[in-house]
């Protein structure tokens, strides 16, 4: 092949130096989470709120899927960053020649990451969608694994086709439960943490550690 692309290389091991830049999205995104759970809520201190299923405009839902792929990036960031020994900023690469990963820095993208990338899940009527896909995903599979000696023999005493109708619907129907399960432990967590004051002192660190990294090439820890 004249071009091959390599995921570490070409993808994963540039986005891991990109530490800096991703905790500054991270603290921007969080500033809005909580800007709009204070105006939701109509109290910046208020835990509950009655209704979680609510419409939300189109804009803010715009801003809710950018939170999602954040999420996924810094996460991706901090993973690179961890298994790759790759500085999270240029600056920080100058100040500790050698040094490598900054590990706090690392572990801090990848908790916050799965924090943005949760936060939306409450936000949005994606539990169903993905229970579907999922389980949708494990019937097909399940049904290609099958060896053909198999078939042959179901199809001995049973018409091939409805058996694999019954079986699909099975599959479909515990993984979608399964699936729901899981989703309504995270939707808890996502509720959790859309608490405004949680917000707010979550995009705070992030800024602090974002504006630290970039300019000063050290870490909010400043040990590690």
């Amino acid at each position: 092949m004249i071009f091959e692309w390599n995921f570490t290389e070409n993808f994963l091991q540039p986005l891991s130096r990109w530490g800096g830049f991703f905790f500054l999205l991270l603290g921007i995104m969080w500033i809005i989470y909580a800007i709009y759970e204070t105006k939701r809520r109509g109290s910046f201190k208020k835990r509950k709120v009655e209704d979680w299923n609510f419409d939300i405009t189109r804009f803010l839902k715009i801003l809710t899927y950018i939170g999602f792929f954040v999420g996924i990036f810094s996460m991706m960031s901090g993973i690179g960053e961890l298994i790759l020994d790759e500085p999270p900023s240029v600056a920080y690469a100058a100040t500790n020649p050698g040094a490598g990963r900054s590990l706090f820095t690392a572990i801090l993208l990848i908790v916050f990451g799965i924090f943005t990338f949760l936060k939306p899940i409450n936000d949005l009527p994606i539990a169903s969608i993905v229970g579907l896909i999922v389980a949708s995903a494990a019937a097909i599979i399940t049904c290609l694994l099958i060896p053909d000696a198999l078939v042959e023999h179901i199809a001995i005493h049973f018409d091939p086709k409805w058996f694999f109708i019954i079986l699909f619907i099975i599959i479909l129907a515990v993984v979608a439960i399964l699936v729901k399960f899981y989703i309504a432990g995270i939707m808890r967590i996502s509720k959790i943490i859309s608490w405004p004051p949680f917000a707010f002192i979550v995009a705070v660190v992030c800024l602090i550690q974002g504006f630290l990294l970039l300019v000063f090439g050290i870490s909010i820890s400043g040990y590690f």
